[in-house]
């Protein structure tokens, strides 16, 4: 957990220095629209939107995964239950059945 804390410190540090080094006003054209803003604004908001359309494309896998994690609980919980019946059968029958032991004459 630490080691996470400082390479989010340090990822973050380093974010604040390439935002000050890159504050040069660009305009980006693309289409019909145009943007204007500092270089680092762009860069950034070019980095989100992969981010955003890279979400789009895991989205579906992740719903998916969640479904058959849910139908895989509910198998479990019914393959315990069906264990926990079996299991008070088995003491039932061991409980009422008689062991004859032999005797011996002596």
């Amino acid at each position: 957990m630490l080691f996470f804390l400082l390479v989010g410190a340090i990822l973050g540090a380093l974010s604040v220095v390439f935002v000050l080094q890159n504050i040069v006003p660009i305009t980006v054209i693309f289409l019909y629209w145009q943007i204007e803003g500092s270089l680092a604004v762009i860069l950034f908001l070019a980095m989100m939107s992969g981010v955003f359309v890279t979400l789009l494309f895991i989205l579906p896998g992740l719903v998916r995964d969640e479904f058959r994690y849910s139908k895989l609980k509910q198998e479990k919980k019914d393959v315990e239950n069906e264990l926990t019946t079996t299991k008070k059968v088995i003491n039932e029958v061991a409980a009422t059945a008689t062991v004859a032991e032999p005797f011996s004459v002596l």
